[in-house]
């Protein structure tokens, strides 16, 4: 079953890290991520840009609009996510347990819907 893991983690701590230790978390992110494509449960991961670069749409009462920013305001942002296949539940979680920037914030593991096509 397939599992969207989506990192939340607050920017304003991972600026205020030593350059060093940074670089260090980074490489440990990029060393698990390649132990989970090895062991075949990584489909697919990305880091995404800073929230300033954010553009919300929205669609009411027949109208778009579009906002600078992330949808809500938090501590926490979206940062990246990782896509990944797992038995059931329980792996997914502890997978995305062990994923190094999730210290720095949060992962919320959710299973994908699937869709039958006609």
């Amino acid at each position: 079953m397939k599992y969207l893991c989506l990192i939340y983690i607050e920017e304003k701590k991972l600026d205020a890290l030593p350059k060093s230790e940074y670089e260090a978390l980074l490489s440990e992110a990029i060393a698990y991520t390649e132990e989970l494509r090895q062991s075949g449960h990584l489909i697919a991961t990305e880091a995404l840009q800073r929230v300033e670069t954010a553009t919300s749409v929205r669609h009411r009462n027949g109208k778009i609009s579009m906002t600078d920013g992330p949808f809500a305001e938090t501590k926490e942002q979206l940062g990246g996510f990782l896509l990944l296949d797992a038995r059931d539940l329980n792996e997914a979680l502890r997978l995305a347990a062990k994923f190094p920037p999730g210290r720095f914030g949060g992962i919320e593991v959710r299973p994908i819907k699937e869709f039958r096509r006609p």
